[in-house]
């Protein structure tokens, strides 16, 4: 498993809710932290791709696992 600076559970959430999470943990951790993120919203991948890419940080790992979508983010 990665080590992660931060965990955000965003299960049960509805978009844009999840990556508003998402965009306030990034905000919270110093460059080079790792957030894990928890979704359950099936388009937060499509959302936080985008953002992830136009932002500049690192995906590491983004797997599903029981009906959650589990997103680990390195922030640039």
């Amino acid at each position: 498993m990665i080590e992660f600076d931060l965990e955000v559970d965003a299960s049960g959430l509805q978009c844009p809710l999840p990556l508003l999470r998402l965009k306030k943990a990034i905000m919270e951790v110093e460059s080079g932290r790792v957030v894990k993120v928890i979704a359950t919203d099936p388009a937060a991948h499509l959302d936080f791709g985008v953002y992830i890419d136009q932002a500049g940080h690192i995906p590491l790992k983004i797997f599903k696992e029981a009906g959650k979508q589990v997103f680990f983010i390195q922030k640039k």
